[in-house]
């Protein structure tokens, strides 16, 4: 059975052994610590990540603001993450199960966020138009946006042809739907290189960008 975009099954197979790859546990601290040295998180905000798997990046970010909404499509992914909440003691951690990118799923919550995140999650979405309209919504105006994901690459990063992903993306295009949803771009910046034997058997470097926008708060034009 082929699975489909952000296939739930898919992660949920991959969950109990999701933090063994060093890797991809190196990608998430660089993530974490850009996005620390970009956004300056605050204990006055709201958070939000979607995609957060095993919570590699949420147990970074949590400390640092008021409360935090990890949601993820997968049940295994997130039963994973509350039990790193569970021994760490942190009590402002929410988990939620639900799909970001469905217009007919709801997120569980009618508040607004100051900064909203992802790491690695953009590509494995099908509507991406679709999903920054949303985030887009659920930004507070003046609030944060942070997305760490790979630039446009050879169609080869991925080990499972059949996986359904984007190849990447082209930084102008992202910007300018980025721009369609009421989001300013503010920066791209490379902070992290994946060196890998791809599929075809050559090894190739993939970099990955994180990108920060705000929500533009048509009060204060």
């Amino acid at each position: 059975m082929t699975d489909t975009w952000n296939s739930p099954e898919k992660f949920n197979r991959e969950a109990a052994q999701w933090d063994e790859n060093p890797q991809r546990r190196a990608v998430a601290l660089e993530v974490a610590k850009a996005i620390i040295a970009a956004i300056k998180p605050e204990k006055s905000m709201h958070a939000l990540e979607f995609g957060c798997g095993t919570g590699l990046v949420t147990m970074e970010i949590a400390p640092l603001v008021k409360t935090l909404s990890a949601i993820d499509t997968s049940r295994e992914m997130l039963s994973v993450l509350l039990e790193k909440i569970k021994a760490s003691g942190l009590s402002t951690i929410e988990t939620i199960c639900a799909d970001l990118s469905s217009p007919t799923d709801t997120v569980g919550t009618d508040k607004t966020f100051e900064l909203i995140y992802s790491s690695m999650t953009l590509h494995h979405i099908d509507d991406t138009a679709g999903v920054l309209n949303r985030i887009s919504k659920l930004l507070s105006p003046g609030g944060m946006l942070a997305l760490a994901d790979l630039d446009l690459e050879d169609g080869l990063f991925h080990d499972d042809p059949l996986e359904k992903v984007h190849h990447g993306f082209d930084r102008r295009v992202l910007a300018e739907m980025l721009k369609v949803a009421g989001l300013q771009p503010l920066s791209f910046e490379t902070i992290y290189t994946f060196n890998k034997t791809n599929r075809s058997g050559k090894t190739a470097a993939y970099p990955a960008f994180l990108l920060t926008a705000t929500k533009i708060d048509n009060k204060k034009l």
